[in-house]
């Protein structure tokens, strides 16, 4: 059989059509993905895009291709993963302009060390909670707490010290203890 034989037994298996458009996903392979496209027959495709995306299953892709080689090139309803992974530091600056962060479910920075400089830090939220093993707080001119109620609560012995304090109440104050060492 010559060369020329080999290859025309081959496209005539292979369908011959070019496509453009949506195919679902069936299964994830790593670079490669199991679709089904709009008439039924599944395939495999290779993933060719800019970003590395990871497809779930029941994800909307665009694929193109002809005969049997197929490539993903864009996502049109996707619910996979991200991940953009840089060795050594990266930088992401605004020049000019405002970055701003977000996320539907919300926005998370993890690191070993996480330090926040500005000339303000402002925080508004709903609910904030701090939780940490130690937290040290170090303020040069004032610091101020307005609140509509106050608790505090020390397991251990609790230290106020100051130059001069004053403690106003409008109604009723209670010290109790065992013992009130005054003087």
């Amino acid at each position: 059989m010559s060369e020329g034989a080999v290859v025309r037994e081959r496209t005539t298996s292979v369908r011959a059509e070019e496509y453009l458009g949506p195919a679902h996903v069936l299964e994830a392979r790593g670079q490669a993905v199991v679709i089904e496209l709009p008439d039924g027959e599944s395939a495999e495709a290779t993933m060719a895009l800019a970003l590395p995306y990871a497809p779930a299953v029941g994800d909307v892709l665009l694929v193109i291709g002809r005969g049997a080689r197929l490539y993903v090139i864009g996502v049109l309803h996707g619910t996979g993963k991200v991940t953009l992974e840089l060795q050594g530091d990266v930088d992401v600056r605004a020049a000019g302009g405002a970055l701003r962060l977000s996320g539907d479910r919300g926005v998370e920075l993890r690191g070993p060390e996480v330090d926040l400089h500005g000339d303000k830090v402002r925080v508004f939220a709903g609910a904030l909670v701090q939780k940490a093993a130690s937290l040290v707080q170090r303020v040069t001119d004032l610091f101020s707490l307005h609140a509509r109620e106050s608790h505090t609560v020390v397991d251990g012995s609790a230290t106020t010290k100051a130059k001069s304090a004053t403690v106003l109440t409008e109604e009723t104050m209670t010290i109790n203890g065992k013992e009130i060492h005054l003087g």
